[in-house]
Order: C-alpha cells, then structure tokens, then sequence
C-alpha cells in the first residue's frame, strides 16, 4: 500500500491503513508484524511505525506485550450498541473498557424553549443542567449536555453526578422506573468546544444523539443531546418485518 500523500501526515496515514486491516482482515489476538517488517512494508521510517502503534493503542484496537509483540485488541472489532443500552457506563463495562465521566458543567436554570418542549415542562421551570464528558480507557469518546426536570430531582448535587451513574441516580436514589429511550442520531462535524474535550480535528466527523427517557408514569425524567466521535461508535439496527 502507498502511503504517500502529501496533505496527511504519515503516521495518519499508517494509522488508516493498519485499521482497515485489523478491522477487516484480522481477528483478536492476532499478531501484527513487527515494526521493522512495517517499516518495509509500507515503506516508512521506523519512528513513523511507533507512532502509528501509539495511536492505535490509544484507540484501543491494538494492545503491546513486552517481548511477544503487538496484538489486536479484543476490543477492535466491539462496537457501543446504542440502540439497546441507554446507559453509556453499562454499555462500556459490557465491552470490558472501563468508563470515566468528568463533570464540566452543573446547576439549576430556567428552561429554554427546546427544554422544556422535550421535557413537558412550562417554558421557565427550574431545571438541572449538566455537561459530561464521557471516557473509556482514558479515551474521550461523548460530550454530552443533559438537562432534568428539577421538581422531580430535588436535592440532586454535583456531588451526585460526579459520583453516581446518571441511570443509577435517577432509578435507585429517585426511583423512577424507565420505561423508555427513544433515542435520534444524525452525522455532524464537531464544533471547535466539542473537538478541544474530544480531542479530534475541528470539523471531523461526529454523531449527533438527541435522547428522551421517560419513566413508567409517562414523565419525561431526561432530556440530553451529545456529540460522540464517529471513529468510537457505530449503530447496529434490526428492522422487524410484521407479519401480514
């Protein structure tokens, strides 16, 4: 493979071409050469290769065992499945990452007119704010804006969120049952704020999620809408035919 174009640095494009392989012609824990058979292979220097296999490291889809080599991850071919797990922290923990969430942002403010028109509350009303960043494995993966209803989280602190899973603080401290996340998603490019938290290039590919969780009595107990990188998730739908 050519790895020659003079508008992207060559360690990027390395990057690219070793996850088009591992992504679609190795499985995990399959070896990947060595450094010095990449060398030759595509033609590079040696610290080209290394930084190349950093950045796979970081991404997770590449793991190094000292004096064995390096091996794709049993992660690389996972994928968040956001259509059946409405919790972003269960979800990581069921691919075996481990979660982080930095709280950038919390407090109570007047409901905008899009809030309260997703949260079924007057224009005005007191609601919590809050802005997430979400991590796995030290990689930045979501930054999310979620806002709750606060007549129904009363005595929600930053505390609270700093500690607790969001999905355990609204159905164990408040005991709302959900009932439903009805969850949209749309492709975007991240804004200059998204991509410094995200680490990503401005204007590079993100998906954009807009989520309405609302409990067993019919409440809306959640409204968020958030940016993810798109090199991180991937949606996987199943469209049932009815019958007749």
């Amino acid at each position: 493979m050519a790895v020659s174009s003079r508008k992207q640095p060559l360690y990027d494009q390395l990057v690219d071409a070793l996850r088009d392989k591992i992504e679609n012609d190795m499985d995990p824990g399959d070896l990947l050469p060595s450094e010095r058979e990449l060398t030759e292979l595509y033609g590079v220097s040696r610290t080209t290769v290394r930084l190349a296999l950093a950045e796979l490291v970081t991404l997770g889809l590449v793991t190094r065992r000292h004096g064995k080599g390096t091996f794709v991850s049993e992660l690389a071919n996972s994928s968040a499945d956001l259509t059946n797990a409405y919790s972003f922290t269960e979800e990581m923990r069921r691919l075996g990452r481990v979660p982080k969430t930095e709280v950038l942002e919390f407090g109570l403010v007047a409901a905008p007119k899009h809030v309260s028109a997703h949260l079924g509350v007057k224009l005005g009303a007191k609601v919590f704010r809050m802005r997430r960043l979400r991590m796995a494995d030290g990689v930045p993966l979501m930054i999310e804006r979620s806002y709750l209803p606060a007549q129904e989280f009363i005595s929600l602190t930053r505390t609270d969120v700093e500690t607790k899973p969001l999905y355990d603080i609204i159905e164990k401290d408040y005991q709302h049952k959900i009932r439903v996340a009805e969850e949209e998603f749309r492709a975007s490019t991240a804004r200059p704020d998204e991509a410094k938290y995200l680490r990503i290039a401005e204007g590079a590919p993100v998906l954009r999620l807009s989520r309405v969780t609302t409990n067993d009595r019919n409440v809306v107990v959640e409204y968020t809408h958030s940016a993810a990188r798109a090199d991180q998730f991937k949606y996987k739908i199943v469209h049932l035919r009815s019958q007749g």
